[in-house]
């Protein structure tokens, strides 16, 4: 346990090292930050990204580092220097060794996929508690450590390898015996989730997202596949040793994900050939509710959740908890019921308007899909009876720079195919050209017969833009802001600016209605107005 010998982090390392000093210092942090060592610290240079760490050695030792490990060969520092082959990777493991192996004490179910991660972490969570076990979270938005919330930060994937080892051992200080982990694609492809030891893994689906990042549709499954390949490399844990590989049956990465595991599998989703199916479904504004089904069970469900895609995230989080924990269907029925809504998803803004206002994080072609495809049924599940039509669907949304440049134009498209007005908008340029942007979302839309001024609109400040979508609502529409969910900041060049797209909807809203309300606020689009 922490602070350790250098000896001992690396008593237990998986993978060849190659010291330059029999010298044993006591380590008492471990990081890939220069600017964060400390005295006693051990600094793990790491290659690639935006900067090469081993420039950065110097500064670490000064700053009073103990030990340096690196992939690069060196010699003459002032402190003992361990060459590894993978510095990412090695950060993870010696993370862990460092803290102890806190997942080996936690029993681990991890979350990975395109859409609906946080979500599902979120049900699953609510199960757990309902169940009685005493659990953490860490997701996107929050790590969760009892009765403490953590913000994870601004625009995080999964935090760095320090960071979850570090949440992890505050769990097991805690009393908690169950930790709900959201793992991303970049998190497994940069290693920051090694270690964890899962014993049980859940995939929500595999859509087109970052493959900017990846390259490619085949390295970004192969990203989110390595949940389900380390399910075989966890040790045995005194607490009980679970494995289970957790599969979406209705999605496309199904077969390919089959082939990763080695462990036992169980599949949930609507049609009949899953484990874990729903039937009976129903949608309305107050949530859905479905019949959970599957060999030796059936009991029904309610959420105040909305669309059909949130019935996959409960049958995903329900099949863990109940083919993985043996979870009681009562506790199930209860812990899914308790979630009241996860923040910026499909999360309504009511200030008594005369049309429905949401936020909602939906930021890939999938995810808008089905957000603008659960709007439609909200409206149709509450227009008046002997109406002659639905209010329309009016969105708000963007695409971010320096990010996965098809997304632009897809999620044109699916827009001018499912909504009556899009309003297409900023959303993290960084030093992309905003200009340039909206006109390639724009490209997508007129390609699926939309009109500007009649069908979609470029409005370049999304304060702004949500005003035009209210400023258009009539009684009985549906205005929705996508992209931004539950983010807390919008990113202009290099700079973050705080951003709320629920502080913004309730901005406007509150000046359109003529109410006191909070503050629109800044970006620097509103300069240019």
């Amino acid at each position: 346990m922490y602070p350790s010998p250098l000896s001992h982090i690396f008593k237990e390392f998986p993978f060849s090292y190659f010291p330059d000093s029999a010298a044993d210092p006591n380590i008492s942090l471990v990081t890939a930050d220069s600017r964060k060592v400390t005295a006693g610290a051990l600094f793990v240079a790491m290659s690639g990204g935006s900067a090469d760490g081993h420039k950065y050695i110097p500064m670490a030792v000064s700053n009073g580092a103990a030990a340096v490990v690196g992939e690069q060969e060196l010699s003459g520092l002032a402190v003992p220097y361990i060459r590894v082959e993978n510095s990412r990777q090695s950060l993870a493991y010696l993370s862990a060794a460092f803290y102890g192996y806190p997942a080996r004490k936690l029993t681990m179910l991890g979350v990975t996929g395109t859409d609906g991660k946080t979500t599902t972490c979120n049900i699953l969570y609510q199960i757990l508690l309902a169940a009685g076990y005493k659990t953490g979270m860490i997701s996107t938005v929050n790590a969760v450590i009892g009765n403490e919330v953590l913000d994870t930060g601004f625009h995080v994937t999964t935090p760095e390898a320090p960071e979850v080892q570090g949440y992890l051992t505050k769990m097991v200080e805690a009393g908690l015996t169950h930790v709900v982990l959201e793992t991303t694609s970049h998190g497994w492809a940069q290693y920051r989730s090694d270690a964890c030891e899962f014993d049980i893994g859940i995939v929500t689906n595999v859509t087109h997202e970052h493959l900017d990042y990846h390259g490619s549709y085949e390295n970004y499954l192969a990203a989110k596949s390595r949940l389900f390949t380390s399910l075989k490399d966890t040790l045995g844990k005194p607490q009980g040793s679970i494995r289970l590989g957790v599969l979406n049956r209705d999605d496309s990465s199904y077969e390919k994900l089959l082939c990763q595991i080695e462990t036992p599998l169980a599949s949930y989703g609507l049609t009949s050939d899953a484990d874990v199916r729903a039937e009976n479904i129903v949608q309305s504004m107050e949530g859905i509710r479905f019949t959970a089904c599957g060999e030796g069970f059936r009991f029904e469900v309610s959420a105040h959740l909305y669309g059909l895609y949130n019935v996959s995230n409960c049958l995903a989080a329900l099949t863990a908890g109940l083919l993985g924990l043996k979870i009681e269907p009562e506790a199930i029925t209860r812990g899914i019921a308790n979630l009241s809504g996860v923040p910026g998803r499909m999360e309504q803004i009511d200030l008594a308007q005369a049309f429905t206002a949401i936020v909602d994080f939906a930021h890939t072609p999938n995810a808008l899909k089905v957000s603008l495809e659960t709007a439609r049924q909200m409206l149709q599940n509450s227009a008046v009876e002997g109406a002659e039509s639905a209010g329309r669907v009016i969105v708000i949304f963007g695409s971010a720079g320096l990010r996965d440049k098809q997304k632009r134009r897809m999620m044109a498209e699916v827009s001018s195919e499912l909504a009556d007005i899009s309003i297409l908008t900023a959303e993290d340029p960084r030093t992309e050209s905003l200009e340039g942007i909206l006109e390639e979302m724009a490209a997508g839309a007129r390609g699926r017969g939309g009109v500007e001024g009649q069908t979609f609109w470029r409005i370049r400040d999304r304060g702004q833009a949500i005003r035009l979508a209210l400023k258009m609502a009539r009684p009985g529409d549906l205005v929705i802001a996508c992209g931004k969910g539950h983010e807390q900041s919008m990113c202009f060049g290099v700079t973050e600016y705080a951003w709320d797209d629920r502080t913004a909807m309730r901005a406007a809203l509150s000046e359109y209605l003529g109410l006191a309300g909070p503050k629109m606020p800044y970006l620097p689009t509103q300069d240019q107005l």
